[in-house]
């Protein structure tokens, strides 16, 4: 009886151990398409040429910044070497779609994408001309062997300082340190700030719509200018419910510089994002980057305090768990050290640029993986 009761049990134990064997086989066996999202804000890329019609004037050889052709070369090898490595632990190639920010105007762009680091990726520029009147606008770079844009436009953000507002006066002084201080019109109290990017097509026969977004500054402090911002939430928002009543599967992307973290009105209320998968409802927005923020990491510093002002965020289509089309995987924050600054006032900040050295941006980039099995 004892020999049998062995037997049985190593028998037992042999076929766990085979199909145990079996399921990892089958799951390392498994191939997916991989696809890199990113966003950076590419802090002030101006060319030098003064722009009449935009506050610029800084972003020249004769002005306070002396910014130079060669210092303009400098900064474009610097972006480039950057997009080439975004998210490359996990995928080798450079991100499909990279959405930026603090961009003066399509032409510095046409400069970066020929750049010898990301020449050969064949970047396309979706980019438009926004109100902001440092001339500052948002865009979306592309694989063009691998997306193929069907629509694309700008949707103004109408925000006004007094009288028949949206919001409420928030123009004081300033609290925080930014070169990005929101102009208002003197006639109609409109406040000029950036258009939000709405951008559709197929991602290898799968269509995809993303949005890029650099909401209102903080210029006048955090609370006082957060109306703006919460009016950029509600706005990003309706364009996601217009997507959705359309297509109720739509499968949908919003990343950007949004000068709020992910636990702020804008973003939790205005937007409704969640910071867990399961507590996205259907129709919801999955955000990745709050559990980063409650970790501690972030993109911005500021009075030695981190902050996660660059989101980049799904809707529940996007976060399934079946990857027979596109899902979501992981996401993360590009913080390698040569971004990083190593000496000084501002040891361990993102490695800006400063009159005396050109450096990458006073933002760590972000990026996602989205997945698909071959």
């Amino acid at each position: 009886m004892f020999y049998f009761k062995v037997r049985f049990y190593k028998t037992l134990l042999a076929l766990l151990f085979l199909l145990s064997w079996i399921s990892v086989g089958n799951a390392q066996s498994k191939k997916y398409i991989i696809h890199t999202v990113a966003f950076y804000n590419f802090e002030n890329l101006f060319d030098t040429i003064n722009d009449p019609d935009t506050y610029d004037e800084e972003w020249t050889p004769k002005g306070t910044q002396k910014w130079t052709y060669d210092k303009y070369q400098i900064k474009l090898s610097n972006l480039a070497r950057v997009l080439a490595e975004i998210g490359s632990s996990e995928n080798p190639d450079s991100p499909t779609f990279i959405g930026g920010c603090e961009i003066e105007n399509r032409a510095v762009l046409e400069d970066l994408v020929k750049e010898p680091k990301i020449i050969d990726k064949e970047y396309g520029i979706i980019h438009f001309d926004s109100p902001d009147k440092r001339g500052i606008d948002v865009a979306l770079l592309y694989q063009k062997k691998k997306f193929q844009p069907t629509s694309f436009s700008n949707i103004p953000l109408y925000l006004y300082k007094k009288g028949n507002s949206q919001t409420e006066e928030v123009l004081e002084k300033t609290e925080d340190i930014t070169d990005d201080k929101p102009q208002v019109n003197t006639k109609n109290y409109r406040v000029y700030t950036r258009d939000q990017l709405l951008v559709t097509g197929f991602l290898e026969g799968e269509e995809i719509h993303i949005i890029v977004n650099h909401w209102p500054s903080r210029s006048g402090g955090e609370k006082k200018s957060s109306p703006y911002r919460e009016a950029a939430g509600l706005l990003n928002r309706k364009i996601i419910d217009s997507l959705q009543q359309i297509n109720p599967e739509a499968k949908i992307i919003t990343m950007g510089d949004l000068n709020d973290g992910p636990y702020n009105k804008s973003v939790k209320i205005g937007l409704g994002a969640k910071a867990k998968k399961a507590s996205v409802p259907e129709f919801g927005i999955y955000n990745p980057f709050e559990e980063m923020a409650q970790k501690g990491l972030g993109t911005i510093a500021h009075r030695d305090a981190w902050d996660i002002f660059d989101q980049i965020m799904l809707s529940e289509t996007l976060i399934r768990s079946d990857f027979s089309s596109y899902r979501f995987w992981k996401a993360g924050i590009y913080n390698k050290s040569f971004l990083i600054q190593n000496s000084g006032q501002y040891k361990g900040y993102p490695l800006r640029h400063s009159v005396s050295e050109i450096g990458f941006s006073d933002h760590f980039p972000v990026y996602i993986y989205l997945i698909k099995q071959k």
